[in-house]
């Protein structure tokens, strides 16, 4: 039985390895955007920002920083919502046909693609982790390394368990399409009101009611909350906003998470238990 996961799992891995192009894009990328915007916009909040007094006892935190954990959540967002997309050519290529006529459990293609995805998101993330500390990001400010380490692991655990959420997301909506230029649009008409309504790149104390009513479901809200308790911590001041992060506030955002990913694996298998390839 495992053996048939992992064939799965390896299978879509090496097609990631082997296709350099897209391998060296999705990792390049992130690095340029949070290069490129986070300098520029980083410069500019702090002269709007200048002058103000941070509150006792929190930590000042750049713009470059805010946004880096943003930008991790952001990552993880395109690289999950097109995950799915292996699924859609092996459709069309004739080879899910063969997958799901063969002994091997539908529930099984599900979740290979799904480990891979995660996988991929955390190599963005540690990618994306690794150039924001050489261009002045400062995650994990004054911690120890013990602290570095679980701050780390409580990132990759956000991370796995919105990757998978949004992967088990793909796989149904691949399923159901026939091209992926239908897939694609699907994917951006998604992709705006999750990006637009976050805290991802800016805060969202000053959206309109019925907005930020809406950011509170969004699951990718949830994601950069627990990017930034792990990364900057439960107490700091960043573009004239002082925020703080208590231990109740992550585990809703991690349970949040925990059952929209429940809900997506139950859409996907309901999806793939129907599903009809000829």
């Amino acid at each position: 039985m495992s053996s048939e996961f992992l064939t799965i799992y390896w299978r879509d891995m090496l097609r990631f390895v082997r296709f350099r192009i897209a391998l060296v894009a999705s990792l390049v990328q992130p690095a340029l955007w949070m290069a490129l915007y986070g300098a520029a916009m980083s410069s500019n909040f702090y002269r709007l920002s200048f002058g103000t007094s941070v509150p006792h006892d929190a930590v000042a935190v750049s713009y470059l920083t805010f946004m880096g954990a943003g930008v991790i959540a952001l990552t993880t967002l395109f690289t999950s919502l097109f995950g799915g997309i292996t699924l859609l050519f092996d459709k069309n290529w004739g080879l899910m046909r063969e997958l799901l006529a063969s002994p091997m459990p539908r529930n099984h293609i599900i979740l290979g693609i799904g480990l891979s995805g995660v996988t991929k998101s955390f190599i963005q993330v540690m990618v994306i982790m690794g150039f924001g500390l050489l261009i002045g990001v400062r995650f994990f400010p004054g911690y120890s390394p013990a602290q570095t380490l679980g701050a780390i692991l409580g990132i990759l655990l956000f991370v796995g368990i919105f990757s998978i959420g949004f992967l088990f997301l793909s796989s149904a909506i691949s399923m159901s399409m026939e091209t992926p230029e239908g897939l694609q649009a699907v994917i951006t008409l998604l992709t705006l009101p999750l990006f637009f309504a976050s805290n991802a790149l800016y805060p969202i104390d000053a959206f309109p009611p019925a907005v930020r009513i809406l950011s509170q479901f969004n699951p990718l809200t949830h994601l950069v909350n627990g990017v930034r308790y792990f990364a900057v911590g439960s107490d700091f001041y960043a573009i004239g906003i002082h925020y703080t992060y208590g231990v109740s506030d992550i585990l809703q955002s991690l349970l949040a998470l925990s059952a929209f990913a429940a809900v997506m694996f139950l859409v996907a298998w309901q999806v793939f238990k129907r599903a009809v390839v000829t």
